[in-house]
Formats: structure tokens, C-alpha cells, sequence
């Protein structure tokens, strides 16, 4: 039997409604909650800053304090967070867990995956793990990579319309280059 991981990437305060708002990633909460729905593990992710921010490569880079540890900014929207939607029985049973990375693209995400559902892994054919979340241009696109690149064989997609780029063009470039990747593109069928 095929188990699916869902994995939410970066459904954060501060990537939606606070320090760099997109009204992209707002609107694609519903299809996140579906993908949840129809997952047995769920993992989120959540880019975890530190107070020294704009002391690093990123800082320097893109100097907006977001996503520092502990702070409103950092926490996943209620509408998708798990203790709320265990709450409101929409993950009963399922197992889900919160990583921390410290970049956009984190290669220790499949350790966290692994880590934390150790029976999963006993044979890749009989997973698959769904992407979905913002920005798909950075955070999306670079963890997609990093596990397929680590697990050639193992079944990955991505949701394109559980996805937000920083705009309609990035996020359609970054799911032409996943594609190009043998990443799996799933697009709701209207």
C-alpha cells in the first residue's frame, strides 16, 4: 500500500501576512488543507532565523527581518497549523512533525523525514512524497531537488496550485524546471 508524505513548506506568518506578505500564498491554503486531508504523514517546515539575521549571507541579501525563532512571524498560519487542525479533527491519525531549517534549501530534510517516521523508509517504492507551500521559486524548488536528487527512484511531485511563487512567472519557471527534473507536477483537473 502507497503512503503518502505531505510536505508544507514554509506556510509561515511572516511569508504570508506579515514582514514579506504574498496574497499567492494566502489563496493557496485550501489546497494545502486538501493535500493534507489526503495524506497519511504530514511535515512542515518552518525557515527559523536567529536574532544575528542580518549578519548572514541572507541578511545581506534580503535585509527583512522574517522568520526569527519564537516570534509571531516564525509560527505557521492557524489555518494550517497542526495543533489547530488536530483540533478541529482534520489530522486525526495522522502522524505529523515540525522541522526547523535554516535555509531555504535544507539537506538534512529527508534525515527529518526519515528520523521521524522511521517505518516509512523500509522500501522508497512504497512512499511518495507530495510538495507544497512558498515560496515554490526557492523553498519549494530547493528541498524538491534535494530529495529527489538523494532518492532518484523515489516517487516526488509537487501540488502547482498548493504552490506560491513570488510571482505567477517565478512560480510557473520553478515548476518548469522541477518537471525538467522528473519531479511529478500535479495540477488539479478543473
Amino acid at each position: 500500500i502507497m503512503k503518502k508524505i505531505t510536505v508544507v513548506i514554509d506556510m509561515q506568518n511572516d511569508f504570508l501576512i506579515g514582514s514579506l506578505p504574498n496574497p499567492d500564498a494566502v489563496s493557496i491554503i485550501p489546497s494545502i488543507l486538501n493535500e493534507i486531508k489526503d495524506s497519511d504523514f504530514v511535515i512542515y517546515t518552518r525557515d527559523t532565523h536567529g536574532s544575528n539575521y542580518f549578519e548572514t549571507q541572507e541578511g545581506k541579501k534580503l535585509p527583512i527581518k522574517h522568520c526569527i525563532k519564537d516570534t509571531w512571524g516564525w509560527e505557521i498560519v492557524d489555518e494550517l497549523n497542526p495543533q489547530t487542525l488536530v483540533a478541529n479533527n482534520v489530522m486525526a491519525g495522522k502522524r505529523w512533525y515540525i522541522l526547523d531549517k535554516p535555509s531555504f534549501g535544507y539537506v538534512n530534510i529527508w534525515n527529518g523525514i526519515v528520523g521521524n517516521f522511521p517505518d516509512l523508509i523500509l522500501n522508497n517504492k512504497d512512499i511518495e512524497v507530495t510538495f507544497c507551500g512558498t515560496c515554490t521559486d526557492i523553498c519549494v524548488i530547493s528541498n524538491a531537488l534535494i530529495v529527489k536528487s538523494l532518492y532518484p527512484e523515489l516517487v516526488v511531485n509537487v501540488k502547482a496550485d498548493a504552490c506560491a511563487g513570488l510571482t505567477q512567472e517565478k512560480h510557473k519557471a520553478a515548476l518548469d524546471v522541477m518537471s525538467s527534473c522528473q519531479i511529478n507536477i500535479i495540477k488539479t483537473k478543473l
